[in-house]
């Protein structure tokens, strides 16, 4: 599984390991909504054999969309057009406060796209 916190300039890429258990930061793929940025998605979902691609979803603290959330869904669309795998989106509140508080060497944008799997996946085994 792979999972994108789109940004339009930059978007942090995560992956999960084969179990779909652990997720870490992949790195950074730069204006991510281009031709060349959904290039690069689409060899990263071929190269990391993901099977389904989460998309970080940034609704407001009351849960509604705005702009941004907007902006992410036309990215979504064109993502699906992009790749061969399911694309779904998924509430990314705080997983860049979250990538900001607890640093590591990886971008911050890909440690909020690993913090947006693990949320992910934790829902999954939930449901």
């Amino acid at each position: 599984m792979l999972a994108l916190d789109f940004g339009a300039a930059r978007t942090g890429v995560a992956v999960s390991d084969a179990t779909g258990t652990i997720a870490r930061p992949l790195g950074v793929v730069e204006r991510a909504a281009t031709p060349a940025g959904l290039t690069r998605i689409a060899e990263l979902v071929a190269q990391e054999e993901a099977e389904l691609v989460v998309v970080g979803l940034p609704l407001t603290l009351r849960g509604e969309r705005g702009s941004q959330a907007e902006e992410t869904e036309e990215f979504v669309r064109a993502l699906r057009e992009a790749i061969q795998v399911p694309v779904e989106t998924y509430d990314e509140r705080f997983t860049t406060a979250l990538a900001s508080k607890d640093g590591g060497e990886a971008p911050e944008d890909a440690r909020a796209a690993a913090h947006l799997l693990e949320s992910y996946l934790e829902w999954a085994r939930a449901r």
